[in-house]
């Protein structure tokens, strides 16, 4: 669904990305990882038409419409951090999600209240939906500005770390509505990642971003490798299962030196 090829972005005369490719299924989620500095984030707000850059960006075999408005409605983005800064109830922000789709007068219409009414049961906000946005735990701001996302009902969905900063419950349960967005609604979705063991999870296909500006991609068991992993982060790693969940466990550079 989604093709990204070449992305070649640089900063003040630095690369940040050195023609970066990628492609994302319908149904399916891809997990982009890597350290930190490697432009995991740099690159979806690239293909979400946020940054200049050379390199191309199609869905279904198509180049992206230049109509900001346009691109809105094929694809979602959900930036970094749960951050608000106004004072708008649970409703109005969910609704924003369906500014792409409005008229000229910008009035929605039933088919807006009815998906805003949707994405807030999927989420399950409806019952904050009168709560001001500034009195919402973390957990509850995560999936209020997923079901913004949600509402645009676009067919590409990018989310830059949305788990960050929340507890393991909240994390499973905002991956499991992305996973839930991709096979049951056939979306594409692609996210941003540090938890290893949750990509490993939750995803079905993965971009390793190397520190020389290469890129790895393939399913997760060729991807999150301990030879792939240590290559990328520095530090060797364990590949194992517990109660038949993955798990990635890096390995401490005490025990690496002492050649344990």
């Amino acid at each position: 669904m989604l093709s990204v090829r070449g992305i070649t972005l640089r900063v003040d005369g630095r690369p940040i990305l050195d023609g970066v490719g990628f492609t994302a299924r319908r149904g399916a989620v891809t997990g982009l990882i890597g350290p930190n500095g490697v432009g995991k984030s740099t690159l979806l707000r690239a293909v979400a038409g946020l940054l200049p850059h050379d390199g191309e960006v199609r869905f279904a075999g198509r180049p992206l419409p230049k109509e900001a408005r346009l691109r809105a409605r094929l694809l979602g983005y959900l930036p970094q951090g749960h951050h608000v800064h106004w004072p708008l109830t649970v409703r109005r922000t969910v609704a924003l999600g369906r500014l792409p789709h409005l008229g000229p007068l910008g009035r929605p219409g039933k088919t807006d209240e009815d998906m805003v009414e949707r994405v807030m049961a999927s989420t399950g906000v409806t019952m904050l939906a009168e709560r001001a946005l500034p009195t919402l735990s973390g957990g509850e701001r995560a999936r209020v500005m997923l079901a913004r996302v949600l509402a645009t009902d676009a067919p590409v969905l990018l989310a830059d770390e949305p788990t960050a900063a929340l507890d393991p419950g909240h994390q499973l349960r905002i991956m499991a509505l992305l996973r839930a967005e991709a096979t049951e609604r056939h979306r594409a979705v692609v996210v941003v990642l540090h938890d290893l063991s949750l990509a490993a999870r939750c995803c079905d296909d993965l971009v390793l971003l190397m520190p020389d500006r290469s890129v790895v991609a393939g399913d997760v068991p060729s991807v999150l490798t301990p030879a792939l992993l240590h290559q990328a982060y520095g530090v060797p790693f364990a590949v194992t299962r517990a109660a038949g969940i993955p798990v990635v466990l890096p390995q401490s550079a005490m025990r690496m030196q002492s050649g344990d």
